[in-house]
């Protein structure tokens, strides 16, 4: 005590404090900590100046507690280091975290619905405020609706698992028709498939658009072949068709199985694309630096997964019933592995 005065405690910092330094309101304040995108740059860069200047911390805890949310989002994903399913959870996690969000992760290794089903329900148990989906087709045991009305992104089609449900999905489907078209639009006589594994929606997609292209254009329908993602299983399913002269194009469901194929055909002799030709799925970065350059499918994963959880986070925090499905169209891009059969030539 220094002349009959107590030194008082410092006084918190507010949201107000910031208003005032800032020459706005608090209601503006709070729209710049929220992230919301129609305030404009000069007002943001002063109320952010002015949080700086001041230190103010806002208290989300307390702020999620009057919003009854907890601003996370649960992210339920097969656990796989593939290029598809890897670069969506990358992008659709970048732009959670540019959204002011949290996250909840949970990585499924085990292709059971009960398991998978399990993991469903923790996150829904964990009170998050929404849910990302990307696993195989057909892996839940939960009737439809049963999540209410909790938004629910799906990135591997509809589940129907709540009344406000998005869907973002690539147009697959088109994309391997595209790639069929192309081989037959060179003359070949008919397009070999190397699909992926047979619980993924995805590659029953691609299977589907590979047959359809077969059937329209009435050629012969050879046996599908299935790999299991990896370019092991390309090269060794491509033992058998490099030794079949009849072969000479395969479309193969992803790159990595594609270019497991190229190392087949190089090692029985048979020159891609003098004698045979291949085109895969996804345009993976090193694509277009093999030895010859590789035909394929291109899909923008990020920016589906960046689309999508913008959607999702508007239902989130507008609130409504709804059922959104978008279709990303993918784009064919030729490169080195694709020419005329040598007959025509």
């Amino acid at each position: 005590m220094t002349d009959g005065l107590v030194a008082s405690k410092p006084h918190p910092v507010v949201a107000m404090d910031v208003a005032r330094a800032a020459g706005v309101s608090q209601k503006t304040v709070s729209r710049v900590i929220n992230g919301d995108p129609h305030v404009s740059a000069a007002v943001r860069e002063r109320v952010n100046g002015a949080i700086v200047a001041l230190g103010y911390r806002p208290n989300r805890a307390a702020r999620n507690l009057v919003l009854g949310r907890s601003r996370t989002i649960g992210v339920l994903s097969v656990g796989s280091t593939d290029f598809g399913p890897s670069s969506l959870m990358l992008a659709a996690e970048s732009a959670i975290r540019r959204a002011r969000y949290a996250m909840s992760v949970i990585n499924t290794f085990e292709d059971e619905p009960a398991t998978i089903t399990r993991s469903l329900r923790s996150l829904v148990d964990q009170g998050v405020d929404g849910i990302v989906v990307n696993e195989p087709d057909g892996a839940f045991t939960l009737d439809a609706g049963a999540l209410g009305d909790l938004p629910v992104l799906s990135l591997s089609g509809s589940y129907g698992l709540s009344t406000s449900e998005i869907v973002a999905d690539v147009d697959v489907a088109s994309g391997a028709r595209l790639a069929t078209e192309h081989l037959l639009g060179l003359g070949h006589r008919t397009v070999h498939h190397i699909a992926g594994p047979g619980n993924w929606r995805t590659a029953q997609l691609r299977l589907e658009g590979w047959r359809s292209a077969i059937q329209t254009a009435g050629a012969p329908e050879p046996a599908v072949v299935r790999g299991d993602w990896s370019v092991r299983s390309g090269y060794e399913l491509g033992g058998p068709l490099a030794a079949d002269p009849e072969v000479t194009a395969v479309f193969a469901a992803n790159d990595q199985m594609a270019i497991g194929l190229l190392r087949a055909f190089e090692e029985a002799g048979r020159d891609v694309p003098g004698d045979v030709s291949v085109v895969g799925f996804d345009d993976v970065p090193e694509a277009a630096y093999l030895s010859r350059a590789l035909t394929t499918v291109r899909q923008d994963l990020a920016y589906l997964a960046t689309f999508g959880v913008g959607m999702l986070i508007d239902a989130i925090e507008n609130p409504r019933p709804q059922d959104r499905r978008e279709n990303v169209p993918v784009e064919l891009v030729i490169r080195e592995t694709t020419a005329a059969p040598p007959a025509r030539r």
